[in-house]
């Protein structure tokens, strides 16, 4: 339990307007880009605030991104995302989609492409961009909100609109407008975050053929061993026997399985592997302590890795993500709550904005395991769970959506956090034009404007 916390009381003071805009999208990673690029699309004046120095959020930090393609094989996830990854790949900077057994699909994207292509579309949009600023505070009357408080070194500002999107992924906006939000399972806990990194000088050919020849040394988990003999982009979860005999002969793994990712270079692999439990990632201590235990952590890793993995012999550590890639924080309470039964039965909706089909994939709170439960096709986000409770003019996108902790295991990788940030431009820019709450746009024609440009719905 913390301790009482000391409290000053800070004067009140007129606060600048610096901006006032139709629609102001917060945060700038998967979902708040897309969002950005579609509510912007028939012209509205659209802002995007972000607390880094650019844009992409989990996108540049090593990952993948999971889920484009269904559980039968199908693409699930198309327009704008499915427009975002063709310019990549048009730059040679994203893979196609490769179906996964374990992710059902993996795509590798260029993490510093993605700042340049995402500024490219949203300046192509005429979306105001505005980086190093958080969102410190809402503007509210009565139940509706106004705007928002930023901070940055030019100190408090507000931005004034008439629709919010937040994309924070943390449901900081949600938060401070006072929207009821959930952490965690029901004891609280919540997945840990990874730091990831980069090593280069890998042999990939020796890794993925050591594994596909050898399956009684290089376990993998659900992934046949002769999977890795078709494809040069691949993920690796296994190894566990590797493991255990490094943790015999003295070295501290945080867990279990040898979590690998290939990234574009042939000579190149991205490390999953760190795990720091029991971080809050919407707390400044916690953060800090899993930046550092995350660094420390890193080093043991990469002994492991040049002395039990084949492949690694001459690797070296490239470079590390820029930040931690937290799994877990805040769910907003919407006007539908989205459980892990919705998704195993595969369940329809009639507002259905967007299509997912990535399992239930819980990193455990506490210990070293892992959770993964298959629904063996695809299940619709409903528009309800992008919709806060108590609170109007505002609309969520990403992992902060209204769901169950774990509903929300499955729905946080990134192709359905853009699936539902289109979702959320458009019925923002709806909304706006309408002169309408984005709670009361009529979702019939938000989903035949999405089946209009492209994006998949069942």
């Amino acid at each position: 339990m913390k301790d009482t916390m000391q409290t000053v009381h800070e004067p009140a003071r007129a606060i600048p307007v610096r901006a006032s805009v139709d629609v102001l999208v917060v945060g700038g990673g998967p979902a708040g880009i897309i969002a950005a690029e579609a509510a912007a699309s028939d012209g509205l004046k659209v802002m995007l605030i972000e607390s880094r120095s650019f844009l992409g959020g989990n996108l540049t930090i090593g990952l993948p991104v999971l889920g484009f393609l269904g559980q039968k094989g199908n693409r699930i996830i198309q327009g704008l995302p499915q427009k975002f990854i063709d310019r990549l790949a048009a730059k040679n900077a994203a893979s196609g989609h490769r179906p996964c057994p374990l992710h059902v699909s993996l795509t590798i994207v260029d993490s510093e492409e993605v700042k340049t292509t995402a500024l490219e579309i949203l300046a192509e949009k005429k979306v105001e961009i505005l980086f190093y600023v958080f969102c410190s505070a809402v503007i509210r009357e009565g139940n509706e909100l106004r705007g928002v408080i930023i901070e940055s070194k030019a100190g408090r500002e507000a931005i004034l609109t008439k629709t919010v999107i937040d994309c924070t992924g943390d449901a900081d906006v949600a938060y401070r407008a006072g929207v009821p939000c959930e952490k965690g399972n029901d004891s609280g806990g919540m997945q840990p975050p990874t730091l990831m990194f980069c090593m280069k000088g890998v042999d990939v050919a020796k890794l993925r053929m050591n594994i596909a020849d050898h399956p009684e040394i290089y376990d993998m988990d659900t992934i046949p061993n002769e999977f890795f003999r078709k494809d040069d982009h691949f993920i690796t979860v296994g190894l566990r026997g590797m493991i255990r005999k490094a943790v015999e002969d003295g070295l501290k793994i945080p867990t279990e399985r040898t979590i690998l990712i290939t990234g574009l270079a042939k000579d190149e692999i991205w490390v999953n592997m760190s795990r720091i439990s029991g971080v809050d990632g919407v707390e400044p201590a916690g953060l800090s302590y899993g930046e550092i235990e995350g660094r420390k952590q890193m080093k043991e890793i990469r002994e492991y890795l040049v002395k039990y993995v084949p492949g690694f012999a001459n690797a070296y550590p490239d470079r590390v993500a820029p930040f931690l890639g937290i799994r877990e924080t805040r769910r907003i309470v919407g006007k539908y709550v989205l459980t892990r039964e919705d998704l195993l039965n595969c369940r329809k909706f009639d507002d259905a904005v967007a299509v997912a089909g990535y399992p239930l994939d819980i990193h455990h709170p506490q210990g070293s395991g892992c959770t993964l439960v298959w629904c063996g096709d695809c299940y619709d986000i409903p528009y309800r769970s992008l919709i806060p409770v108590d609170v109007e003019n505002l609309i969520v996108a990403g992992r902060c959506i209204s769901t169950t902790h774990e509903a929300m295991s499955a729905i946080r990788v990134m192709s359905s956090c853009m699936a539902m940030g289109e979702a959320a431009g458009r019925a923002a820019k709806m909304a706006v034009k309408e002169g309408i709450p984005v709670s009361k746009i009529d979702v019939d024609k938000l989903r035949k404007e999405l089946l209009t440009e492209g994006a998949y719905l069942r």
